[in-house]
């Protein structure tokens, strides 16, 4: 074991526990907290799985996982306790990581725009892997960072069917004019960066971003530079429901990969899956703390119920929340369903969550459950909206953590092992449908 993530740091989810038990027991055990207004529920077997899976689908590439995407403290031991590497965005986040154990090694500060503490702060604390594209930052890093690594983004414009939003990163047309100021100022470049974000899941677009990869590696060894670093970014989906598993999308990128850098030709690949990592792996409960039903005879009303709630969910989340309230889980006369709205906290910028829900009418007190909220839902604390950062509750199956224990660092080899971490009953990989599965109404003010 190497020493980041211990049976201290969670909560060891026996075979046959599910979801639905664990909620009610927290439920159970903070009902006295009268202050409690949200928490979540973090399954790490999960993100065990969504390793093991990634390592297997893409055995050449190396996963960085960016802290920005959700830096909880119990998602950043387990992935460094797995031999992930770490993209950060900031000094913040290199203190966090590295305030863990990880190693400076295992670190990517990805910003292409740095601020120059910053850039002293990763040279003062040995951060080396770093990102440009322009000769704004160049001269920052040859200032203060004579001893970086540097990665040179490359940019849709570079990538014709890429996605238009995509600003960071600079043209083909521009990279030997950049690689020949670096080569001037002494900057050491060693590889490629680009992100496509979801339209890296296509394969004309990741293709010609390789391609075009390809072109800047002869480019910078021409000009002396040892290139041997290949950075693919993210979008890997978070979710089953998408357009494709991640096999199929895999087989694709090793075809581009094994194109245009075979294996053995001294290049190293890594990439910066977030949403992959931690969507499903996070359930968020939330209570009402404020409700009121408009009558259908108002002018332009529908019988909408509007609640608030405490923290906001992001807007930019589609929530789909499942009711722990004293209601059956399909419409009946007794409990009639109504169109909802779900708002924040009034006056916060993100108050409006979502209309048009069909929910039970709910009360002051009554939880709502939003699964797939892992990535990018972790909201701050913040005086203007008087919530405080949710709690976060980690749980993970026996089984989950004897694969972590077996297979730090890579997939499993052996069938009978392969087998036996893969089969739903006996593992515990249940534990993270369960979470989005509506559950049972409890009855009201359990909490």
């Amino acid at each position: 074991m190497n020493g980041y993530l211990n049976e201290s740091h969670f909560l060891m989810v026996e075979e046959g526990f599910t979801t639905r038990d664990l909620l009610e027991d927290l439920l159970g055990e903070l009902c006295q907290e009268s202050d409690l207004q949200a928490f979540f529920v973090a399954d790490l077997g999960d993100i065990v799985k969504k390793h093991l899976r990634f390592l297997k689908a893409l055995p050449r590439v190396k996963p960085y996982f960016p802290v920005k995407c959700n830096g909880s403290e119990g998602v950043i031991r387990l992935l460094a306790e797995l031999g992930a590497g770490f993209a950060c965005a900031n000094k913040a986040e290199l203190s966090q990581v590295q305030g863990l154990g990880v190693t400076a090694d295992r670190i990517f500060y990805s910003s292409p725009c740095k601020q120059l503490a910053h850039i002293r702060y990763a040279a003062s604390h040995s951060v080396r892997l770093m990102a440009f594209d322009n000769e704004v930052e160049l001269s920052k890093v040859a200032r203060s960072h004579p001893r970086a690594r540097m990665l040179l983004g490359i940019t849709a414009d570079s990538i014709p069917s890429a996605h238009p939003s995509m600003t960071f990163g600079t043209t083909l047309k521009s990279c030997r004019h950049l690689l020949e100021t670096a080569k001037e100022q002494g900057v050491e470049v060693v590889g490629i960066s680009f992100h496509l974000g979801s339209r890296g899941l296509e394969p004309q677009a990741f293709t010609q971003a390789v391609a075009a990869a390809q072109l800047v590696f002869d480019v910078g060894t021409e000009l002396g530079f040892r290139m041997h670093l290949l950075d693919i970014g993210g979008g890997f989906p978070g979710t089953e429901d998408t357009r494709a598993p991640l096999e199929e999308i895999a087989a694709l990128m090793n075809s581009a990969l094994d194109l245009y850098f075979p294996e053995g030709c001294g290049v190293d690949i890594m990439a910066r899956p977030g949403r992959y990592y931690v969507t499903s792996a996070f359930t968020l409960a939330v209570s009402i703390t404020a409700s009121e039903e408009i009558p259908v005879e108002q002018p332009g009303s529908d019988g909408r119920c509007d609640s608030r709630m405490c923290p906001p969910v992001s807007p930019c989340v589609p929530p789909e929340p499942s009711p722990l309230s004293p209601a059956e889980e399909e419409p009946c006369p007794e409990h009639p369903w109504h169109s909802s709205s779900l708002r924040g906290p009034p006056g916060h910028a993100e108050d409006r969550i979502a209309d048009g829900l069909e929910l039970p009418q709910l009360h002051v007190g009554d939880w709502l459950l939003f699964g797939n909220m892992g990535a990018y839902s972790m909201p701050t604390s913040s005086p203007l909206s008087g919530c405080p950062q949710p709690r976060v509750t980690y749980a993970m199956s026996r089984m989950a953590w004897k694969a972590v224990q077996l297979f730090q660092g890579k997939p499993p080899q052996a069938e009978d092992d392969r087998e036996s971490l893969c089969t739903p009953l006996s593992c515990g990989w249940e534990m993270a449908e369960t979470l989005c599965v509506p559950p049972v109404f409890a009855p009201a003010g359990i909490i």
